[in-house]
């Protein structure tokens, strides 16, 4: 239910791990485990004691919010600021690389382009400051003032 926000939350900064496959109690202990905060649209998971008593940390996503709508809400629950991005795919942190260690690795336009560019220390993929990296800054700038965003 909530993949698209886990992609939102690691755009603006967060380790946000999804899976969709995952039973109620095992997302339970692993966030026991992962000491993290378990961000749900499912109000049976509160049925589980300790979730219900807040023995383990949890917010409840109201299912009638968009993508944006949500992570805006999760923010404010949390008291989150928006943070540099990590890896929106995986939620790994993003370290600086020389332009000569991605030569070969990015499209030849874009590297004659830009000069700096960033690997995900989780999963080695590359990024660049592109338009689509504009385009998630300009959505995050609007969550944080609290403005319509576009995301989906």
């Amino acid at each position: 239910m909530l993949g698209g926000l886990a992609r939102w939350l690691r755009a603006a900064g967060y380790d946000a791990g999804w899976r969709a496959d995952v039973k109620d109690w095992d997302l339970v202990r692993q966030t026991i485990r992962e000491k993290s905060v378990l961000l749900t649209s499912d109000t049976g998971i509160f049925r589980i004691g300790i979730v219900r008593d807040g023995e383990v940390s949890a917010v409840l996503i109201p299912t009638s919010l968009k993508v944006a709508e949500q992570l805006r809400f999760v923010l404010d629950q949390l008291k989150l600021d928006i943070l540099e991005p990590r890896c929106m795919a995986c939620g790994g942190m993003l370290v600086e690389m020389t332009k000569e260690h991605v030569r070969g690795k990015v499209p030849s336009r874009t590297f004659d382009w830009l000069d700096h560019f960033y690997q995900c220390q989780r999963c080695q993929r590359i990024f660049w400051q592109g338009t689509h990296w504009q385009r998630i800054r300009e959505q995050l700038d609007q969550v944080r003032q609290g403005t319509r965003p576009n995301a989906r």
